[in-house]
């Protein structure tokens, strides 16, 4: 594949304070430049894939500061969009993960949420673009950013770039009285990679799920779950045409400070299991799944086969686990002497 892979989202800083230490009087509150699409064109440009990132920030010393770093990373920011008044924020207390109630939100009125469908030129922004990324993070914020994310998807489309989502799911950011299921099946209906897991699935898209997965217990049995994986990846090729390859992660707690983890890839007909992979003790689980998006955007842009993708994302994936930032830090081929190893 040539030309560049431009992923669309958000720029956050994480504040990140360590709530079992005193970092109020320590005067310590440490900070990563993030956001999952950014993670994603973080690790790609990382792996030498033509990497190019568009968001909405304020001009200011601080922000021009930001893209500097980004720019030194070899990520391309030339379409990004300098308006508003403030950069978004959230709060996670070193440990926490996103999905539970550890995150506090600071972006309303952002720069990038204040963004409107017809706001940004997608014919000019799509010039030399082969493939295009965002997550459901973008459309969660409000209905103008979900009005902008079915204009880029349709738009991309018509241009032939391939279009992958990420179903993050983030219930604190859904208040604008829609729930998922109301807005992401017509956005995913323009997508060619759809990535996530059997409970975003359900939650975003609407899909079938077991009863048996309805509850919060970790105990499912694997079997199961690489069922319930088939049916809910058949289920969304059935009802979205053009969607090529659905993902799915698979990650668990481990005794106390540990995880386990693998992640399914439904290729045509078939599903694809990874390699398991577990650990007595992990250092950050902040985007991780970003990591893995990257990986098989790397693996198809590379041309690797399905089996060979499925395999470099989760290891890239697993091994950022380990890594305290928003993005990864390992090249391709500390992935593959991982993967030896």
């Amino acid at each position: 594949m040539q030309g560049k892979v431009l992923s669309f989202g958000e720029l956050l800083l994480r504040i990140c304070p360590d709530i079992e230490q005193d970092w109020i009087e320590q005067h310590q509150l440490p900070f990563y430049v993030g956001g999952a699409e950014l993670n994603v064109a973080t690790a790609l440009a990382l792996w030498n894939v033509p990497s190019s990132y568009l968001s909405a920030i304020p001009q200011n010393a601080i922000c021009e500061g930001i893209n500097n770093y980004l720019k030194n990373k070899n990520i391309d920011t030339s379409t990004m969009l300098w308006t508003g008044e403030r950069l978004g924020i959230y709060y996670l207390p070193k440990g926490k993960d996103l999905k539970n109630a550890g995150v506090i939100y600071d972006r309303a009125n952002s720069s990038f949420a204040n963004l409107k469908a017809g706001s940004i030129d997608w014919e000019e922004i799509f010039a030399d673009v082969k493939w295009f990324h965002f997550s459901a993070i973008c459309p969660a914020i409000s209905q103008d950013i979900a009005d902008l994310c079915q204009e880029a998807v349709i738009k991309a489309q018509e241009k032939g770039i391939f279009v992958s989502l990420d179903l993050n799911y983030r219930a604190k950011l859904w208040k604008y009285g829609k729930a998922p299921k109301e807005i992401m099946p017509k956005i995913a209906q323009n997508c060619n990679l759809i990535m996530g897991n059997i409970w975003a699935a359900h939650q975003m898209l609407g899909t079938q799920l077991d009863e048996k997965f309805r509850t919060s217990s970790s105990g499912y049995q694997e079997e199961d779950l690489l069922a319930q994986a088939d049916r809910t990846s058949k289920e969304i090729i059935s009802v979205n045409p053009i969607c090529q390859y659905v993902a799915n992660t698979f990650r668990f707690d481990h005794q106390s400070k540990g995880i386990k983890y693998y992640t399914t890839l439904f290729d045509k007909d078939s599903l694809i299991k990874s390699t398991e992979y577990t650990a007595e003790e992990i250092l950050d689980k902040v985007g991780s799944g970003d990591c893995f998006m990257a990986g098989l955007i790397y693996g198809l842009y590379s041309n690797l086969s399905p089996k060979e993708t499925l395999e470099f994302a989760t290891l890239a994936a697993f091994d950022k686990l380990f890594i305290a930032s928003d993005a990864t830090t390992s090249t391709v081929e500390d992935i593959k002497n991982r993967m030896i190893a």
